[in-house]
């Protein structure tokens, strides 16, 4: 460990005295009402924090900021890379529009309890309508715009808004998408029926609201915000449920992790300084979207809690309008931490491998890059870090989570990188690696990473109407423990190394093998710009690796020769027992819009397997760009 990181003191000061350390944390939030008990190991699944105490998540994040001296500083900064539009709210008018957009709710009925479905796409509007919802009390479930009617059916029927915040449309590169159509469709196909739809008209498309429960945003919001209509932050229990985030990829009924207003608060506000080491008044970007964890936790809720300015870009990091675009919002806003998908950053490295965009920028105001929401390649942190001049930091967590299990804590003083770990665990999360019988493995050994209870302050207590759902997803394979899904090794020196998902973890000829552990051998060729290995059926031993490769723009080396290239470099290091013998080429790869790979829809499909086109995905062509090249080269069962 450095010898100038505070990590292992404030670590051990976790495991002295879990409550201790909890109620010190809270103590940067403003309480109604303090706790009664810190933790109260006997409440619900596998206990409650802050169980007692009242509070407000809305007045936090907004309210407080304007009372103590930050009125003026921007709150939130947006731009469209679309539209070209910018907008920068301060602390007070952040404030306006949310007291205004509460009020409306208000008038529409919603009170503390009530759901308030939000179907937005990257607008200033759509982080208003989450606080609007916090400052009465009442429970958010973002959905991300644009999903499917039938998936947005389902979760309207899941939770039962009494109201849809949605726009108009959202902005994509090449096309318009219209959302008013998806709502219509969603609400005539689902059981329950929200009374009222609240609709931001965009520029780029004006929606028809003649149906009785249609309303217009503007309208009815300019109005309260010229009255400056009062609109008080409700008293809600610590343990109330601020939001239901939706988990995504997933197939039949979603599940709705739940976030409760007290732990929540507390686990965000600790970590932005903590772990991102972001001071108040700084600028941070987490270049995700509102329909995401991520966007939940760090572009609405952990900046503003702490007094920082967030950023918000409607945009993608190539072709809005080149590999650039990253690098000049940094310049433009002073982005001090930018945190994004690692997906992003190889995105960019395809299109400028030299990295020449960046000298055309002055980024001199970023110290950290974080990476989270995919294995981060080795690959991928070097050409970073090299590139941009600043640590790159890959930090591990989840939906259920809220916030990082595992990181290299900046704000605590950083520790020693290991390429291809995200680090050490945070306080709160006692991680184990444990085999199949739940038993702790021996450092370095493979093993199915699990978090012992309980869970600290901002993770889910549980689902949405789902106890046994709960249970039966994240606490019954292992006892006592909560179960990540993920597989991973430890290190003698306690550095987490996460390889895969467990389901991506195969069985060739009777040896398990990581998946995560090929893309990583395959990542590091010069040409290569992103990669998947899915294992196939295989009658003879069981499952065989296959890799799909993307070559970055202008390679001027055959596909065949990197294939080639690629399949000796996994035979050297990992050795024939990985039976890694097939490459394939491929223009894209299928993701989910925010940035995951659909390794197992690859895998059905080259091994016939029915599968249903996953809701999250950016762009449903790519999987016709797969099922033709595994019929060309006969693969799997088109062999």
């Amino acid at each position: 460990m450095s010898a100038t990181s505070k990590y292992a003191e404030i670590y051990g000061a976790w495991q002295k005295d879990p409550q201790a350390f909890w109620e010190q944390a809270a103590a940067d939030i403003d309480w109604f009402k303090p706790a009664d008990k810190v933790f109260d190991p006997d409440m619900d699944i596998y206990g409650r924090w802050y169980v007692g105490a009242t509070c407000n998540t809305c007045y936090n994040a907004v309210d407080r900021h304007v009372d103590n001296g930050r009125a003026e500083q921007p709150a939130l900064i947006h731009e469209s890379a679309y539209s070209g539009k910018k907008t920068i709210w301060t602390y007070a008018q952040l404030r306006d529009e949310v007291r205004a957009l509460a009020a409306t709710y208000r008038d529409l009925g919603i009170s503390k309890g009530d759901r308030v479905l939000i179907y937005m796409p990257m607008v200033p509007e759509a982080v208003a309508a989450m606080l609007a919802s916090a400052r009465l009390g009442a429970i958010h479930t973002v959905v991300f715009g644009g999903f499917a009617a039938s998936e947005l059916a389902t979760r309207i029927n899941d939770c039962e808004p009494k109201l849809i915040v949605a726009a108009s449309c959202g902005v994509e590169p090449n096309r318009i998408v219209e959302y008013k159509p998806l709502v219509d469709k969603a609400i005539d196909i689902s059981d329950h029926k929200p009374a009222h739809c609240l609709y931001l008209q965009r520029d780029e498309h004006i929606c028809d609201l003649s149906a009785e429960r249609d309303l217009d945003y503007n309208e009815l919001v300019s109005a309260h915000r010229e009255a400056k209509t009062p609109i008080p932050c409700e008293e809600v229990a610590a343990t109330d449920p601020l939001y239901i985030l939706y988990t995504s990829g997933t197939t039949g009924q979603p599940k709705g992790v739940v976030r409760d207003n007290g732990g929540h608060m507390v686990a965000m506000k600790w970590s932005m300084e903590a772990v991102y080491g972001i001071k108040p008044g700084e600028v941070f970007w987490a270049a995700s979207d509102v329909g995401w964890v991520v966007g939940h936790s760090y572009i609405c809720y952990a900046p503003l809690l702490h007094g920082a300015t967030t950023l918000m870009f409607e945009g993608k990091p190539v072709g809005t309008p080149d590999a650039g675009a990253f690098w000049r919002v940094i310049q433009d806003y002073k982005v001090a931490a930018l945190f994004t998908a690692p997906t992003a950053i190889r995105a960019v490295k395809k299109e400028d491998s030299r990295g020449a965009h960046i000298g055309n920028y002055d980024i001199s105001s970023l110290r950290t890059l974080f990476l989270a929401g995919e294995r981060a390649d080795s690959d991928t942190i070097e050409w970073a870090a090299k590139a941009l001049n600043v640590p790159v930091i890959d930090h591990w967590w989840q939906t259920e989570t809220g916030w990082a299990m595992v990181s290299n804590p900046i704000g605590l003083g950083a520790l020693p990188l290991k390429i291809g770990s995200p680090t050490v665990a945070m306080p709160g999360y006692d991680i184990r690696v444990l085999d199949d019988a739940g038993h702790e493995v021996a450092a370095g050994t493979l093993g199915n990473i699990a978090v012992k209870l309980p869970l600290p302050p901002g993770c889910m207590p549980s689902l949405w109407n789902a106890e046994q759902r709960f249970r039966e997803a994240y606490l019954n394979e292992f006892s006592g423990y909560y179960k990540t899904s993920d597989a991973g090794y430890m290190d003698e020196d306690g550095y987490l190394f996460i390889m895969a998902r467990t389901d991506d973890i195969i069985n060739v000829a009777g040896h398990r093998l990581s998946t995560g552990a090929m893309e990583e051998i395959i990542g590091r060729h010069p040409d290569v710009a992103e990669c998947a290995v899915i294992g196939i059926a295989d009658p003879l031993k069981g499952q065989v690796p296959v890799g799909f490769l993307i070559t970055n723009t202008g390679t001027e080396r055959s596909d065949s020769e990197i294939e080639a290239d690629v399949i000796q470099m996994v035979r050297d290091e990992i050795g024939p027992v990985a039976a890694f013998k097939t490459a394939l080429t491929v223009p894209r790869l299928p993701k989910t819009r925010s940035g995951k790979i659909l390794r197992a829809t690859i895998q059905k499909i080259a091994d016939g397997e029915a599968w249903k086109m996953p809701a999250t995905i950016e762009d449903p062509s790519v999987l016709e760009e797969i099922t033709e090249i595994l019929e060309k080269r006969k693969i799997g069962s088109f062999d």
